[in-house]
Parts: C-alpha cells; structure tokens; sequence
C-alpha cells in the first residue's frame, strides 16, 4: 500500500472516518472515509471486486495503492447498500481505471473496493471523467 503523503493528510482522513468533517475541500466525504481506512487497512474487496480485477488484469494491490490519488467521479453517499464512491485512478503504468469504493450502511468500517475496470473511451470522454452524452 502507498504511503500516505503527509501526517496532516493522515489526520484528516482520520477526522473524516469519525464523521468531524462533512467535506475536505471537496472531496467527497465517502472517499476521505475510505482512505482513512486505508491507512488502518481496513479494506476488504468484494466477490464482484475480485472478478472484474481479474477480467480487466487488474491486480489488487496496484489498485489499493492507487487510492491516495483518486478523483471523484460520482459519489452516491446515500445508496440503500451504503455510501460509495465512483473514482478514476491509475494503474501501475498510468493507464486509467474507474473503482468503485463503498462503506457497508449502518458500519463504519470496513472500506470495500467494490469493482474496478479499465473505462471504455467510446463510453467516456478523453478525461474519464464524463459519460459521453448517447
């Protein structure tokens, strides 16, 4: 797993995980959560999870490392199943992933890496940041 940046990066994840910050500049209040358990590695991956890593060759470890540079794409913080998050990362070699990270409802722990795949360009724009408009 990266290490994280800074001890001030850390103290924040950790404030959001116990719910002191709604927002940290913007990130989405699901993502920071999901970091700070990182940090503590509490993370645990979904049968789906390891199933789309392995359709798309995506080991877990480079995804889980991946986690500190994460953008938001879509945040859904109030799905039936529990907050989660749609992110763009990066693999090993800098080519784009989406993930998808959540928090079991009702828990406030573990992080779950519910799937992964490499985002197809005719269905993403140039950023894999945007859906392209059908």
């Amino acid at each position: 797993m990266e290490s994280p940046r800074s001890t001030a990066q850390v103290n924040s994840w950790d404030a959001a995980l116990r719910h002191d910050l709604p927002q940290l500049g913007g990130m989405s209040n699901t993502l920071a959560r999901v970091q700070a358990l990182a940090v503590r590695g509490e993370l645990r991956i979904s049968a789906h999870g390891y199933d789309e890593l392995a359709a798309d060759g995506l080991l877990a470890k480079e995804v889980i490392a991946g986690l500190g540079g994460a953008i938001v794409i879509e945040d859904y913080p109030s799905y039936p199943k529990g907050p989660c998050v749609l992110v763009l990362q990066t693999d090993s070699s800098g080519a784009p992933i989406h993930v998808v990270w959540g928090i079991p409802a009702s828990k406030d722990t573990p992080g779950v890496l519910i799937t992964a795949y490499r985002p197809d360009p005719e269905q993403w724009d140039e950023t894999f940041r945007r859906r392209r408009q059908t």
